[in-house]
Order: C-alpha cells, then sequence, then structure tokens
C-alpha cells in the first residue's frame, strides 16, 4: 500500500493540471490488469491514456511515452476497474437512529457540511458517481451536487431527487413525533395527496435542480407509523409523475416494498424500483417485460438488525426489518434468475458512509456472479442513469473514472472493499482512503 500512495503522490500534482479548462497535457495511467467490465474480462499490462478528464484510448503497455510532458501513474502491480456507483445514497444529514425527531434538531447548513464530509468518504470508498435519492430538506443535495461539481468540495459526481414525493404522513415523511411538534415546509416540499399535485411538485423539484424524481410508492421500514406493505399512491398517480417527468426529459424511481406498490410503479413506467422488498413472481415479470430495473439495498437489513437492537431503536422499525430483509434477498435471488435488469444501491445514510462496497458480497451470496455485481456497480449502474455513454467502463471517450485494488475481485469481491487509489475524470482523488483534496 505504501508503494502504490509514493507512485500515486508523485503524479498528484501533475495530473491535477488536467482539470482547467485549458489542460491539454496527456496523463497515462498503466494498469497491471484492466478489468473489461463490458466483455468481462481482464486485459494484461494496459495503457489508458488521458486528457481533459476523458479517456482517449486503451491498448497494451508499449513502454514509457516518449514525450517527457506525459505523466504516468504506474499501477502495474494493481487490477484496474472503472470507478464504482451507487445507485441508492443519502449522503446529506446524519445516519439514521432512534429518535425520528432527529432531523428536526440539525439545520441546513449543518447537514450539508455534514453531506461534505459523507461525499468524501464514499470517493475515498472508490465510488466516483452516485445517484442520491432523497433529502428531508429540499435541494441540500443540489446545494452539495454543484458544490462538487464546481471543487468546492471532493466527492463523487451526484445525481440528485431534491426531495421525496410523499403522501402526508406517508414514507418520505418525518413522522413519529411527540405532539405538538411541527415539520418547516422546507421538509414538506415533496407531500402531493393527487395525481395534479403530484405534477406541480414534480415541476417545482426539476426546476429547482433536481436529476430526477423520487416518489414513495408504499410504506417504509424506518419511517414510523407506516408499512412497507402498503400502498400509497395509485398507478394513475405514479403514472403523473412519470409523465410530468418525461415531458422534462427526466424519468422516476420509486420507493417500493410491497407488491402490489411494485406492480403499480412498474406499469407506470418508472425506471427503477428501489428495495424491492417484497416483490413478488408477477411483479418479476413485470420488470422483466418493462426494462425496469430492481436496485435493492441487501446488505442493509443485517447493519439494521444489529445496529437497531443496540441503539434501541424503535420495536416497529425493528419489526418490519425483520419481516422484509429475508423476503427481500429471496426475491432479489429469484430476479437475477429471471433476467430483471439490477442495479448497484445500499441505502447508504442508513449504514455508515463509505462502507458502500460490503453490499458487493451479499449480491453474490445472494445469487450473482462476482462479475455480475461488479457490473451492476459499473455499466450497468450508469445504464440505469442514461448515461452509459460517459460512465460505467474505462473506453474511449468515456469520463476517466477508475479505481485500483490489489488480487482478484473475480475471485474474491471482498477485494472492492480495500481500494487503493481513486481516479477520477483524470485526477488522482484518493491513495488508501484519503482523499487528496
Amino acid at each position: 500500500m505504501r508503494r502504490v500512495a509514493r507512485t500515486v503522490v508523485a503524479c498528484v500534482a501533475a495530473s491535477l493540471t488536467l482539470a482547467g479548462p485549458a489542460a491539454a497535457e496527456t496523463l497515462i495511467v498503466r494498469a497491471g490488469r484492466l478489468l473489461d467490465v463490458e466483455r468481462g474480462l481482464y486485459l494484461d499490462d494496459q495503457a489508458i491514456r488521458i486528457a481533459d478528464g476523458r479517456v482517449l484510448d486503451v491498448s497494451p503497455w508499449a513502454g514509457p511515452p516518449a514525450d517527457i510532458s506525459t505523466e504516468v501513474i504506474d499501477w502495474s502491480a494493481y487490477t484496474v476497474l472503472p470507478g464504482l456507483i451507487d445507485l441508492h445514497t443519502h449522503l446529506i444529514g446524519d445516519l439514521f437512529g432512534a429518535d425520528p425527531a432527529q432531523p428536526l434538531t440539525s439545520s441546513p447548513a449543518r447537514e450539508v457540511l455534514l453531506g461534505a464530509s459523507h461525499a468524501r468518504q464514499t470517493l475515498a470508498a472508490g465510488f466516483t458517481t452516485v445517484r442520491d435519492v432523497g433529502t428531508y430538506r429540499a435541494f441540500l443535495d443540489v446545494a452539495l451536487r454543484d458544490a462538487i461539481n464546481a471543487g468546492l468540495v471532493p466527492g463523487p459526481r451526484m445525481f440528485v431527487a431534491g426531495a421525496y414525493i410523499t403522501v402526508s404522513q406517508g414514507g418520505g415523511e418525518v413522522t413519529g413525533l411527540p405532539p405538538g411538534m411541527v415539520v418547516p415546509e422546507d421538509m414538506r416540499r415533496g407531500v402531493a395527496n393527487s395525481a395534479d399535485a403530484v405534477r406541480q411538485r414534480v415541476r417545482e423539484l426539476l426546476a429547482g435542480g433536481a436529476d430526477f424524481i423520487k416518489i414513495i410508492a408504499t410504506g417504509a421500514v424506518l419511517t414510523e407509523g407506516t408499512e412497507p406493505g402498503a400502498s400509497e399512491y395509485t398507478e394513475a398517480e405514479l403514472r403523473a409523475a412519470v409523465e410530468e417527468a418525461a415531458h422534462a426529459g427526466s424519468y422516476v424511481v420509486a420507493h417500493a416494498h410491497g407488491a402490489e406498490g411494485i406492480r403499480n410503479a412498474v406499469r407506470a413506467g418508472v425506471r427503477s424500483i428501489e428495495h424491492g422488498s417484497l416483490l413478488d413472481d408477477e411483479g418479476i415479470r413485470l420488470m422483466r417485460e418493462h426494462g425496469t430495473w430492481l436496485v435493492a439495498d441487501v446488505y442493509n437489513g443485517d447493519y439494521i438488525a444489529e445496529v437497531g437492537r443496540r441503539e434501541g431503536w424503535s420495536a416497529a422499525v425493528m419489526r418490519k426489518n425483520e419481516e422484509t430483509t429475508a423476503a427481500q434477498r429471496a426475491g432479489f435471488r429469484k430476479a437475477v434468475l429471471a433476467g430483471v435488469r439490477i442495479g448497484f444501491g445500499t441505502d447508504s445514510g442508513v449504514y455508515p458512509h463509505g462502507e458502500n462496497a460490503r453490499q458487493f458480497a451479499y449480491m453474490v451470496r445472494h445469487g450473482m456472479s462476482p462479475l455480475e455485481a461488479i457490473r451492476a456497480a459499473t455499466i450497468g449502474a450508469a445504464t440505469a442513469l442514461g448515461r452509459e455513454h460517459e460512465l460505467g467502463s474505462v473506453a474511449a471517450g468515456k469520463y476517466a473514472d477508475m479505481i485500483a485494488v490489489r488480487g482478484d475481485p473475480l475471485a474474491d469481491v471482498e477485494g472492492l472493499r480495500s481500494v487503493a487509489a481513486v481516479v477520477k475524470a483524470g485526477r488522482v482523488v484518493a491513495v488508501a482512503g484519503q482523499v487528496l483534496q
């Protein structure tokens, strides 16, 4: 680890020059072994040429470049993969805890600063892109995304939802509060109780800077007073969100645990089902037929069971977690076997940020091969984002996002939990778990 740190740090100053608008110098990453996720095979001893944050070409290493101005990052002792993508994160604010009123005790400024810290941890773990699927206080995720894009704070490339669209006292609300405690309006910007109201909220969130829409189709495990199996929007109301987002060139993802809610959301045209805990055979058939993505946080239930018990989370939350965890994993396995499209998403923010890669082993344990799990977090996730031409693989024309790991992740996917170094858009941004900016 020290050797790669010295090698990469020596290149940091040179690689940082690539980010400026006038930068034209070429950087080469020498990969001892490059995983081609699209073809599912390793390419040995490759030279990845990068300029202006994008890959120029990939070819066999032919020795040091003749042009002495070309910098080389020597990852010849490492396996190189595309930067990882997590489709279900919550970077803003505190981790979930035992007190349902906790979100009201923090300020917007504090929550964004926490988000900046979480973004650093996520980037250091090798996740160069995330889809951030909701925050209680509207548009704080937009502010964090824009700060990262402007280079003010380090973090992954973010695609954000702006807020949750939810029914009153539904799965996307702050509930379970003491009598008389009032939820501020910036935490209720997505509340909508009819198809027309849903359309209005979609317009408002997209106008406020959201990249996509997150709608809460069913109750939630972690929201007091709601049940995961209960539908909270009709198919017609969900379709209203999908149609309105499509008019603006965007799309909808649906938080959906219950079987009926999943079916309603798929028929309405959402791009992905988040969680999918009580997915049934009909839902699987519909998802395959419609090409709907399943983004299931199959690690999360174990964390909730362990930490929730230790910290005294409510009996209702613990019951709901017990009722959904095994069912989610069984449905996930069946969906994989049926050929449903699987995206990697963890629900980070419930568990500590930076531990996203723990989920790979769970996906393998519950039906995927290591290559399939890695594809779910690379080219598959990029396709789910609609960004497969820019992200998801190390290929000419795409953003130069990549990670270096020891060993063979196709033999032991747990190796992805120890990332030696991270490049995002042609810059070395982290080494040995430490962000360099």
